[in-house]
């Protein structure tokens, strides 16, 4: 056994000692005891805790994967994610304006991604245990609607009817206002007589829709998300804001930093998550390249009341990004990309002349990096919101408004 004490967190969470050594379940200042096995302590022994140190609030937080810093308070959680933000930003030389950071609440998750596998007596619904193909059972899970968890019985029942005894189901489950939205993949091949039992399970547990790989077994009724005033539904599968509290509040940033602007156009629309929001007081054109999401979000457009014009375009932005010449017609850009962030994108923006960008990243450092292209391009950073929808996980995103710090005159 050896002692070692925790110097700091790392990106994934863990706590890091002297060598480096990674330790899972720990907090800066503590020293802990264990076997070091590949510079990791596995099953730490916590000889001094921190005063940040708290109990889990779910009995599963020291099997289950899902959560890796339910064992820290609340506002220490917040200033090491605030620290992770300035810490990236600090790398490029540029200071974080952060007003503040807002937390989602527990049970709050309207989306997982749950692993099954069928066994000798039926089947086990749940996450991964952390770093292990385990599978863990979750009931009580803190961070879950509770209508996900009220799923498992019908996960269980799809995995007994269509899972392998060698391979593994994961069921990515969304809430919606009709209900859940289940897509599964990694199940049996489907055949006619698969089909019919899978759709009866469906029926039997009130699914709102049920995909299969990419076949629609059974659709109840459209699992409709809302998005401002327009109803959409997304295609099985489409990526959707974690948690309702956390797209509420990364909307309003958004709104308040293209505020006043008339004519705006949305990079990586999605299915209109920012887009159809702002339609209530502008203009937009919204870009995505996946041309299924953007049927569902002109649907939603076109069934909605009240909004302004929204237009769509299929566009790979990483192969094809916007040329700093489209910008012509917008006053705002917003700007949502994946965790590998746009620099292409970021670089075409600067030789633009829109005069305010909304960004909405799910990554500090590719942020950064973007940031550090816009600033240098001559855009100012006014100001960052901190989002936590995935609460305690490493995970954060962040709500920006860059504007131009001179006005450039368009020709």
């Amino acid at each position: 056994m050896t002692e070692v004490t925790i110097e700091r967190l790392g990106h994934q969470g863990d706590g890091i000692a002297a060598g480096p050594i990674f330790v899972p379940g720990t907090l800066p200042g503590e020293v802990v005891e264990g076997d070091i096995v590949e510079g990791r302590i596995a099953a730490p022994k916590i000889v001094k805790p921190s005063s940040e140190r708290v109990a889990p609030p779910c009995r599963h937080a020291k099997s289950c994967g899902g959560c890796s810093l339910q064992h820290a308070s609340d506002p220490f959680v917040e200033a090491w994610k605030r620290q992770v933000v300035e810490t990236a930003l600090a790398a490029q030389g540029i200071a974080a304006p952060i007003r503040g950071i807002h937390t989602s609440p527990p049970q709050s998750r309207r989306r997982a991604t749950l692993s099954a596998r069928r066994t000798k007596k039926g089947a086990l619904v749940g996450f991964h245990a952390r770093a292990s193909d385990t599978i863990i059972e979750i009931p009580g899970c803190q961070l879950l609607q509770p209508e996900l968890i009220a799923a498992i019985p019908a996960l269980e029942a799809l995995t007994v009817a269509g899972g392998s005894r060698k391979g593994e189901i994961s069921f990515t489950v969304t809430q919606s206002s009709a209900g859940l939205d289940v897509v599964a993949l990694g199940g049996k091949p489907t055949d006619v007589a698969l089909r019919a039992e899978l759709a009866q399970i469906a029926g039997k547990h009130g699914l709102a829709r049920l995909t299969w790989e990419d076949e629609l077994i059974a659709q109840r009724a459209a699992p409709v998300q809302s998005f401002g005033n327009a109803p959409v539904t997304p295609p099985p599968g489409a990526f959707l804001q974690a948690t309702p509290d956390g797209e509420s509040t990364l909307c309003s940033a958004v709104l308040e930093a293209v505020s006043g602007q008339k004519h705006v156009v949305d990079l990586f629309a999605g299915c209109g998550t920012f887009t159809l929001p702002v339609a209530t007081k502008a203009d937009v054109h919204a870009v995505e390249g996946e041309g299924d999401m953007l049927s569902a979000l002109d649907k939603g457009w076109r069934h909605a009341i009240g909004l302004k014009t929204v237009t769509t375009e299929t566009r790979d932005l990483f192969r094809r990004p916007l040329m700093s010449d489209e910008f012509r017609a917008y006053d705002a850009i917003i700007i949502d990309p994946p965790r590998a962030g746009a620099e292409a994108q970021s670089r075409e923006l600067v030789a633009s002349y829109v005069p305010v960008v909304a960004m909405v990243s799910c990554n500090p450092v590719t942020f950064a990096r973007d940031a550090k292209i816009l600033i240098d391009g001559g855009f100012a950073l006014d100001w960052i919101d901190i989002v936590d929808q995935f609460r305690w996980s490493p995970h954060v995103e962040l709500a920006v408004r860059f504007s131009r710090k001179v006005e450039v005159k368009r020709r």
